[in-house]
């Protein structure tokens, strides 16, 4: 939509019901159009900007004789200049708030990541650890070993400095409200929420960490945690549906009180799409919601595991930045996804954000994988493989019936249906004519309002009578 147009929800009578179907999950946006110094590009401000910068370090600044440190800021500053090429030129998602160049830059973030990643991918376990120090000095060590789950009292008396140190809350009551907004759907959330916890049962026995307390589970975490966060969201989003989206340049209001609401409203999205997943309404969304919910857990997996695998101490800061990138990621990611869906084009093409996302999920599964296969290759507990063959086989067979089974029925029995109102029709001779139907005088007299002498019906008998 250009700007100083006025979108509305709602197709016109000749689009798809697809179309249509998702017209009606936008909301109306009115623009006035304003295009300020704040929505311009930049591109010569910051190529002039950086030139001056590199002059100075090239012309002005004498170059230490340390390799390491010489290493680490040649290293830097072409990450920077990859970034400033990106914010400037890279091609605009499908957010614009509060700023194009915000998501252009975290787009930018994960090809940096991505290629971390892999270079990671590349070394070998030793060199790889090793290698983390030239970041952080304090990496590359074994992670001391801790008891976990072994203690579920909520109350320790014998922990004098801490009595209440099995409580741990952490980060995800704050992360759950931000996957809300990502996936824009109840039923997703708790289903991807609950399965962690099914995850975490199961690889206890490769990651001491997962094993935590039953109402850690069940209540700190699905209940109280990711509760209370999915339940925050699903009220912003109830919010952010109802919310008018009309935008003024912020010169064009004439009180200080309406640019400040202004200014904080600059954070808030530009228009708002409701999401409707349906994943029971085709074989393909069922698929690729079964993908999402796959590719979310695997995330959440990788975090455990990579912290484990690269000895990387849980409340280190990188784990911390890890997580801001992909709340950041994430919604882009995921509305990408949800267009990719939705799009009629008969050469869909996958968005560049989720395309990044896939990779680094892959990648990290990877490194997992080769840094540490002896953990991965435990065995799990046979009731445990049970109850998961048990939980795919459900799966499948409903998938089975809902979508080919269920179909098969479907159409036979309107197949069916047809063919006895066919029959109906033909006997009560409400359907093909029969053969005293094409004798003079009978039927099409009396449809035209005449006996079948001729003479019209309210001049005839019936009618003096």
């Amino acid at each position: 939509m250009r700007r100083g147009e006025r979108r509305v929800a709602g197709g016109s009578g000749s689009e798809s019901p697809l179309l249509e179907g998702r017209r009606s999950t936008e909301s109306e946006v009115y623009d006035d159009g304003t295009n300020t110094f704040f929505w311009r590009a930049h591109t010569l401000t910051v190529l002039f900007i950086l030139t001056c910068a590199l002059g100075y370090v090239t012309l002005l600044e004498e170059t230490p004789q340390d390799t390491a440190y010489n290493t680490k800021r040649g290293i830097v500053a072409s990450i920077l200049v990859f970034l400033c090429f990106g914010v400037t030129q890279a091609k605009d998602g499908p957010f614009s708030r509060p700023h194009p160049a915000y998501w252009r830059f975290w787009l930018c973030v994960s090809v940096v990541y991505e290629l971390f990643l892999i270079f990671i991918l590349f070394q070998t376990v030793h060199d790889g650890r090793q290698f983390l120090k030239y970041v952080d000095p304090r990496l590359g060590v074994p992670l001391p070993e801790r008891d976990y789950g072994g203690n579920c009292l909520i109350y320790d008396a014998d922990n004098k400095t801490d009595p209440f140190h099995n409580i741990w809350v952490g980060l995800t009551g704050a992360v759950w409200p931000s996957q809300t907004l990502m996936i824009r759907d109840w039923w997703m959330c708790m289903i991807i929420s609950v399965m962690f916890e099914f995850l975490e049962y199961s690889l206890e026995h490769q990651l001491p960490n997962f094993s935590e307390c039953w109402w850690d589970h069940w209540i700190m975490d699905v209940l109280l945690c990711n509760g209370l966060g999915i339940y925050c969201g699903m009220k912003t989003l109830e919010w952010l549906s109802l919310k008018t989206y009309k935008w003024q340049g912020l010169w064009n209001i004439p009180t200080y009180k309406g640019k400040m609401k202004r200014i904080a409203f600059q954070f808030t999205p530009y228009s708002w799409v409701r999401f409707e997943w349906k994943p029971a309404s085709s074989l393909h969304r069922w698929l690729a919601v079964c993908g999402i919910i796959l590719v979310f857990l695997l995330a959440e997996l990788n975090t455990f595991y990579l912290k484990f695998v690269l000895w990387m101490p849980p409340e280190h800061y990188l784990v911390l930045l890890r997580l801001v990138f992909f709340v950041n990621v994430g919604g882009v990611a995921m509305r990408e996804i949800y267009d990719f869906m939705d799009e009629l084009k008969p050469h869909r093409k996958l968005g560049q954000q989720a395309w990044l996302v896939a990779a680094i999920t892959v990648t990290e599964l990877l490194i997992v994988v080769k840094y540490d296969p002896h953990t991965l290759t435990l065995s799990l507990p046979f009731y445990i493989s049970q109850c998961w063959t048990l939980g795919s086989i459900l799966v499948l067979t409903w998938t089975v019936w809902r979508f080919f089974l269920r179909d098969i029925t479907m159409r036979y029995k309107e197949t069916r249906r047809q063919k006895q109102q066919s029959h109906q029709a033909i006997n009560n001779g409400d359907g093909h004519p029969g053969p005293e139907d094409d004798l003079p005088g009978t039927g099409t007299a009396e449809e035209e309002g005449t006996t079948n002498d001729g003479v019209p019906a309210e001049e005839g008998p019936s009618a003096a009578s």
